[in-house]
């Protein structure tokens, strides 16, 4: 829609000035003077322009042209209608006083769940939803089980010294990369709906609020287990490792110890979770046992970010600062938090508690092998290698390596190394360009390309898998900075056309080259913040 629409539109109602089309629209004259400047009108405004034409008059000529562009309830009308939730109910009144915590809906019955958990390291023994209230579960298309939260509506048992808000910016970074790792293939929690609340949030400053709504599996964490064990209520653990069992593991009750086969299996899942986070660079920042959930998937996204140039030791999280979160320490946490888990269920396990210890040392200690097969293969398929051979994993360090002496971006790396085939090509010297030690780089080219000659597959079938494995976007720390930064100026077009571009992350897009690029240097970002 463009400013000049809502001119006419406003003068129909003996609307004049910019302060008086801020007052009726609920905005600053800033925001409205940016419009015209830009003489575009943000996507939500037009929404909330027809909804008050619609309510208020029946004149159909009064309805506006909002265009093709891509919207937040476009880009997860999948989503919702795997829920088996109507869009257009999401969209109308309703639904939006559901989705900003205004309304009850019908059948939802809301809660704060309790946990405790180790912050840092750092036993804490009691924590909770302070800023999040589950609304209550559905059944999707294939009669699978989601939790609806709200995150951000407001004061629950267990907000402790906080508010129970959220401000815009966090909200809409956890939107844009919960979103992305699901389009990455990488289990996670999504994110159905961001709402505006209108009321204005203090930090370090005052921020505009707002709520997102977030489906998950479920929000059980290790933190929950850890609660109820720390408080010696075992009923309440069994009870839990139960639910547990029964939801995500395929009801396997009737196995002779189905809490050995629980923990088995959760090792398994997190390996797998974790390898995947490396593939693609993610740093999630806060590994908290807290924020581990028993399902699998990847929660809280609070200062996380994917890394740009490949270092191992990269950290962004403000919060965390001697590292605990790195990237290449994330393996190793998230072992150390299933430690976690396993002694909260000792008592499951064996009711001889040495004999229970002994065994879940031994499965815990089982992580490492697991692990290393399962970033193996990560790494193979990053290289188009389906075959296993047993320099493999030496194979893709090395690269890492180079890549890390050369300050390499990690996606672009990867990516430019898909197009290139068993011989030298033109791709070559794109690929080599990313490089200072060209020397190092050739050598490590004419292993890998030995290592093809072993493989079954064509150029051609290995160019499309490793392009399936590689991704060409990603959301990069300072495109997400820029969505943030505009809606803040209550701008959403980059937002929903960033969303639009990272929900094809593996897909050539050759009008969008330009979000393929690392940052400039005074775009870089150096830190990320967890917003409560």
């Amino acid at each position: 829609m463009k400013f000049t629409e809502l001119e006419q539109l406003m003068l129909k109602r003996e609307i004049n000035t910019l302060a008086d089309i801020a007052r009726v629209l609920k905005t600053t004259p800033q925001a409205v003077s940016n419009w015209k400047a830009r003489d575009q009108i943000p996507y939500h405004i037009v929404a909330k322009i027809n909804a008050s034409i619609n309510k208020d008059s029946n004149d159909s000529s009064l309805s506006i042209n909002m265009g093709n562009s891509i919207t937040i309830s476009d880009l997860l009308l999948t989503l919702a209608e795997q829920l088996k939730i109507d869009p257009n109910f999401l969209r109308s009144q309703e639904g939006i006083e559901i989705l900003s915590g205004n309304r009850i809906a019908s059948g939802s019955d809301p809660l704060s769940m309790v946990y405790a958990g180790h912050q840092f390291g750092t036993w804490v023994p009691q924590l909770g939803d302070g800023r999040a209230v589950m609304l209550g579960e559905v059944l999707d298309k294939n009669n699978k089980r989601y939790d609806i939260q709200l995150k951000g509506a407001g004061l629950t048992p267990f907000s402790r010294m906080g508010d129970g808000r959220a401000c815009l910016g966090p909200v809409l970074r956890e939107y844009i990369i919960s979103e992305a790792m699901f389009a990455l293939n990488i289990p996670t929690t999504r994110a159905l709906a961001a709402v505006t609340t209108g009321e204005i949030v203090q930090r370090e400053e005052n921020l505009p609020g707002a709520i997102l709504t977030r489906i998950a599996s479920s929000h059980i964490r290790i933190g929950t287990f850890q609660y109820f064990a720390a408080k010696d209520d075992l009923k309440s653990v069994k009870q839990l490792a139960d639910h547990v069992i029964d939801r995500h593991y395929n009801g396997v009750e009737e196995l002779e110890n189905p809490y050995i086969y629980l923990l088995k299996k959760l090792i398994k899942r997190q390996s797998s979770l974790i390898s995947k986070w490396l593939g693609v660079g993610f740093i999630h920042g806060v590994m908290n046992t807290d924020n581990m959930t028993l399902s699998g998937e990847t929660i809280d996204y609070g200062p996380c970010a994917f890394m740009d140039n490949y270092n191992a030791n990269t950290v962004y999280s403000s919060i965390d600062q001697f590292g605990r979160y790195a990237y290449n320490n994330q393996a190793q946490i998230a072992k150390w938090n299933l430690g976690c888990f396993a002694s909260s269920i000792l008592p499951l396990i064996k009711k001889d508690t040495d004999a229970s210890i002994k065994i879940a040392k031994e499965l815990i200690e089982e992580f490492d092998d697991i692990f290393n097969e399962d970033w193996t293969s990560i790494l193979r398929s990053k290289l188009g290698l389906k075959e296993e051979y047993s320099k493999d994993l030496d194979l893709g360090s090395r690269l890492l390596q180079l890549m890390e002496k050369d300050s390499v971006d990690f996606t672009n790396a990867f990516r430019n190394l898909s197009f290139l085939s068993d011989e030298k090509n033109k791709y070559d010297k794109d690929f080599n360009k990313l490089f200072a030690d060209k020397l190092a780089i050739n050598n490590w080219l004419s292993d890998w390309r030995d290592r093809l000659n072993k493989e079954k597959i064509g150029s051609k079938e290995r160019k499309s898998f490793m392009l399936s494995c590689n991704p060409a976007y990603i959301p990069r720390n300072h495109r997400v900075e820029e969505a943030i930064k505009n809606a803040l100026n209550e701008d959403y077009d980059f937002f929903n056309k960033f969303c639009e571009i990272l929900s094809h992350p593996f897909e050539e897009q050759p009008l969008n080259k330009d979000y393929l690029n690392p940052p400039l240097p005074n775009e870089v970002v150096l830190q990320t913040f967890c917003g409560t």
